[in-house]
Parts: structure tokens; sequence; C-alpha cells
């Protein structure tokens, strides 16, 4: 497998940075959450994320939009519909019917399994996968280890926020990968 490394940082007249809420100690003692949340109440910021998005993902390029439970199915959802394409949900183990395929992995607090339906992605279909931040970046090399073990591919990942610092960049180095924000 070839390596490739593409990392876009978005910067325009839209200060995101400025509508992302911190909370300290959240969800434990020592954590800084960073929370996209005012992003969704602000329909100027919405339609700017949407816009940038789309700058860097052809739609010639995807054919599904990948949203990681439960933060990334709302950038998957507004961005499936700009790009007038279908949207797949990761979630949580024992949230979805029917068979399916998981993976367990390691978080920053400790450790999580992803679940995706068995029959919804058909094989070498092109997918981006998106979640609302990218920290130590296993929940999205879980993300795309489990989308290609049901033999799609992964064309890109899209953030709202990375998170720098923890490098997670390096668990998903072999993709293109897009932040709007970066801490």
């Amino acid at each position: 497998q070839n390596s490739f490394y593409f990392s876009f940082i978005v910067t325009s007249n839209m200060n995101l940075k400025r509508r992302i809420a911190e909370y300290p100690n959240f969800p434990k003692k020592g954590i800084l959450f960073r929370d996209f949340s005012p992003i969704l109440n602000d329909p100027a910021a919405m339609s700017f994320v949407v816009e940038e998005f789309s700058k860097k993902f052809h739609p010639k390029d995807v054919d599904t939009f990948v949203g990681i439970e439960s933060r990334g199915f709302i950038t998957a959802s507004i961005l499936a519909q700009k790009y007038n394409k279908g949207m797949v949900m990761l979630r949580k183990a024992g949230k979805l019917p029917g068979k399916t395929v998981r993976i367990s992995y390691t978080i920053e607090y400790g450790k999580a399994v992803l679940e995706i339906q068995k029959n919804v992605l058909k094989k070498d279909e092109r997918v981006v996968i998106c979640d609302d931040l990218l920290a130590t970046g296993g929940t999205a090399k879980a993300g795309a280890k489990l989308v290609e073990k049901i033999g799609a591919k992964v064309t890109g990942f899209a953030f709202i926020i990375e998170l720098t610092g923890l490098n997670g960049i390096k668990e998903i180095h072999n993709y293109k990968t897009v932040s709007l924000v970066q801490y």
C-alpha cells in the first residue's frame, strides 16, 4: 500500500474557532472538551462548514458519507444532502439492527467498540468518514478499518476540529484529511 498524506486546514473570513465552546474537566478531570454545538445553532456557520468541505471533496470522488457516532452523524448528513449522496452510521456496539461487523479499539478515555451494518456499503464504494473531532486518531483509524473490512474504500476524513498536539493525524496519515479548525 502506497503511503500518502494530505491534510487541509481551512482558513477564511468565518472564524469557526470563536464559535467552539470549551468545557474544562469534561468528560473527566484534565480534559478540555472542545464543543462544536454552537456552530449547529448558527445557520451561517453551518453553511460555511458545508461549503468548506465541498471545496475539498469532489462529488465524483465520494459515493457515501459515513458518520461516526454521534457527532459525526451531523456532518455526514449535511454533506450527504449537499452532494446528493447517501449517509451511513458507524455506531457504538449494540445500537444497530441486523447483522453487523465490529471492531474494538482504544480511545483517550479507555476502550470502545464500533459497528457497521454488514451490507450497508458495496464493495469498492468510496466513502468520506466524518466526525466532529480528531484527537488521538483511534476512533478514526477504527472507522477506516471497519469500512475497509466490509469492502468499501475510504477516500478521506472530514473533521470540524483537530487537536494537533495529540497527533491523531499519524493514525490516518494514508488518507486525505480535512480539518476546519486546529488547536
